[in-house]
């Protein structure tokens, strides 16, 4: 069994998170257990970001840096754009 503790809130924000809780089927225990599982930690964001770019060199076969990552305004469209060139690539190859 889960070894409990307690934090301290304002009643107010305990009568909320009650209430929420309650229109959740959920005992406010669970409900905060619930909230603390959805919020991944500075740690799991960086372990998820690191996994996530390296799926992107393995799928796209470019080895893109972080420093390339990071400076990227926007990541995912320039991902797409890489995709795409390399499609048309393959194709003027090919045909």
């Amino acid at each position: 069994m889960a070894e409990n503790t307690t934090i301290q809130v304002s009643r107010k924000a305990r009568d909320h998170l009650a209430q929420v809780a309650k229109e959740h089927g959920m005992t406010l225990g669970q409900f905060v257990e619930q909230l603390a599982a959805a919020q991944p930690t500075a740690e799991q964001i960086a372990e998820r970001v690191a996994a996530d770019r390296q799926v992107v060199r393995d799928v796209i076969g470019l080895d893109i840096r972080d420093e390339e990552f990071d400076a990227a305004p926007d990541i995912l469209g320039n991902i797409y754009k890489i995709a795409a060139e390399k499609v048309r690539r393959a194709r003027g190859a090919v045909a």
